[in-house]
């Protein structure tokens, strides 16, 4: 049975929390916290969070290096659960790492802490920015935030080899893409949906996992400022 797409508690079940950095801003001291949100957080948002992951770590050697920590939650998540097997499978094709994956139920703590949220869906999306916590201008789906990273000059953003590195880059192309979003829209409300694989055959899976690694790219490459290696 399909998890429904409304949230379950979102926003009264929290646990303790501290805001950093300054109002208006949240996230991790030194840091850049991205935090991938879908329904049941065994599908969409855990091929992401690894997804995204791996590509860091190909870009940067350690994703941690740079400050940026990537996580995922769900707003109907299956907490403590193991993602799907065939998500462990689509990530397997891309040579991503499945192992160690609990989901999670989103919680206010987590969106606090984020730098950056990418949803899966724009129900998702608005979700998120119910919860409050300033969470409007740092939220996106995943396919919006690609076609505005697009229309974003990366000579604008801050040098990744400046003394601030990969966070003061991210930062700023999160101010970047939220001052673009009324001025370039989606063709189609579809256009910046990812549709939910649960329950589907591995096929789909694929065609999600391909779709989902198709718009990670021009966003892990201008975070980093480092192209994707040419096969």
């Amino acid at each position: 049975m399909r998890a429904p797409e409304t949230g379950r508690g979102i926003a009264g079940r929290t646990e303790p929390s501290v805001v950093f950095g300054a109002p208006g801003s949240a996230g991790t001291p030194g840091g850049f916290r991205i935090l991938h949100v879908s329904t049941g957080n065994v599908c969409r948002s855990p091929i992401t969070e690894r997804l995204t992951r791996h590509a860091l770590a190909d870009r940067l050697g350690d994703p941690l290096t740079g400050g940026l920590i990537v996580e995922s939650a769900g707003t109907w998540g299956h907490e403590g659960a193991p993602m799907e097997t065939n998500a462990e499978t689509v990530l397997a094709d891309f040579g991503a790492d499945a192992s160690g994956f609990v989901g999670r139920e989103l919680l206010d703590d987590h969106v606090i802490r984020a730098d950056l949220v990418l949803t899966a869906t724009r129900d998702h999306r608005a979700q998120v920015i119910s919860m409050g916590h300033s969470a409007g201008l740092r939220t996106f789906t995943l396919k919006e935030f690609t076609r505005l990273v697009r229309a974003i000059d990366p000579a604008t953003l801050p040098d990744p080899e400046g003394a601030d590195g990969v966070v003061e880059r991210a930062r700023a192309l999160v101010r970047a893409a939220a001052a673009l979003r009324g001025w370039l829209l989606a063709p189609s409300a579809e256009a910046d949906e990812v549709y939910d694989p649960y329950g589907a055959p591995l096929p789909f899976f694929r065609s999600v996992g391909g779709e989902i690694q198709q718009a990670l790219e021009p966003v892990v490459t201008a975070l980093t400022g480092v192209p994707a290696a040419r096969a």
